[in-house]
């Protein structure tokens, strides 16, 4: 007889930084689960229909700002998820819930934990995120990417358990092209915004990138960008014959991973961790208004490992063109920085998991 599927119910925030984690881990998870995914309707342009996993969704919003009216009606709206989660999980029994953060999590891992569902939080920043620690005292385990974590109280270090980054599998096992002499080609450079923060990269890094061409460093570039900005950097690039492709914002980036040599982008731990996993050195410039400065702590951590440059928002003007001026006079410095990153691997990381959530379901057996 073939045995019946567990259900566990992970619940995550709508961003693709939330998202894209919590898909990895349950493509991995529904071999032997059955899983289904809550989030706020943020997260369904990131979700497709075709993973055969149930998706969900809740009407939750953050309770933290200075508006006193967005703050009531948010906790408005999470005590309104908290009681439809309630009567949801009382009828579906899920054996497990996990929480990936975001504020769309909480209502739901809250009700969990008054039903009596065991609860695992998984946290890919250097510094814990305000739901999950909202959440961690009800928590069996915290899943961090790393050892270093910030913001946990030393009474929670029996919860933590490193488990790595969750990386998407096709990501992981991405072949990039081999990388000839640098000398004989142009160096190609993956400049990535994120889902929220392309704006700023559209309106800066064209003038840098044309000051490269006007020096001799010869690039080929591939610049994430918002949509109604394509048109003004094509024009810009093409009077200067730059050799460019534009797009709008993918949950896909493995066609421009393959091929990218370098990369400029934003301090999500997600972009960073797939970067370092395909040996693609990078130029962090962390989102200045990120949530506890958790982007700069980010590549932060990576710097100080060897593999990344770590630039804030306000020095591009100045110090950008330098870094890349430096990076063409002495090419050798990407190549060790390639070496550097074979030190890390999150290969184990849905294995590890996976024996993790198998101990804490038995034990509530």
């Amino acid at each position: 007889m073939k045995k019946e599927k567990r259900k566990i119910l992970m619940a995550t925030g709508g961003t693709g930084g939330h998202i894209f984690p919590s898909i990895s881990l349950a493509d991995f998870l529904k071999r032997k689960h059955q899983v289904e995914i809550v989030t706020d309707k943020r997260g369904l342009k990131y979700l497709s229909s075709d993973n055969q996993i149930n998706i969900k969704t809740i009407n939750s919003d953050t309770i933290f700002g200075k508006n006193i009216f967005k703050i009531l009606l948010g906790i408005i709206k999470i005590i309104l998820s908290f009681i439809i989660s309630i009567f949801s999980m009382l009828i579906t029994r899920p054996k497990l819930i996990i929480g990936m953060g975001g504020y769309s999590s909480f209502p739901v891992c809250a009700a969990g934990f008054c039903l009596r569902i065991p609860i695992i939080i998984y946290e890919n920043n250097l510094i814990i995120g305000r739901a999950n620690k909202f959440i961690l005292p009800f928590a069996k385990k915290i899943l961090v990417s790393t050892k270093d974590i910030k913001g946990i109280k030393s009474k929670y270090n029996a919860k933590i358990f490193v488990s790595g980054y969750l990386i998407r599998s096709h990501i992981l096992n991405l072949k990039k092209e081999k990388t000839p002499n640098l000398e004989k080609k142009n160096l190609s450079l993956l400049i990535m915004g994120g889902s929220q923060s392309a704006k700023i990269f559209g309106e800066i890094l064209p003038n840098i990138m044309i000051k490269c061409f006007q020096n001799g460093i010869r690039l080929k570039i591939y610049q994430q960008c918002l949509d109604h900005q394509i048109s003004q950097i094509k024009k810009i690039y093409e009077k200067f014959k730059l050799e460019f492709e534009l797009f709008s914002f993918s949950g896909d980036m493995s066609k421009y991973y393959r091929i990218s040599d370098l990369a400029i982008t934003r301090s999500g731990a997600s972009s960073l961790a797939e970067l370092v996993n395909l040996r693609i050195p990078f130029i962090a410039i962390p989102l200045p208004s990120s949530v506890d400065n958790h982007q700069f702590e980010n590549a932060n951590y990576f710097k100080e490992k060897g593999y990344c440059f770590l630039l804030e928002e306000r020095f591009v003007s100045d110090k950008l063109f330098n870094i890349l001026i430096n990076l063409n006079k002495d090419e050798k410095k990407l190549f060790l920085m390639k070496e550097r990153m074979t030190e890390h691997s999150d290969k184990d990381t849905f294995y590890k998991i996976e024996e993790l959530i198998e101990k804490i379901i038995n034990e509530q057996n």
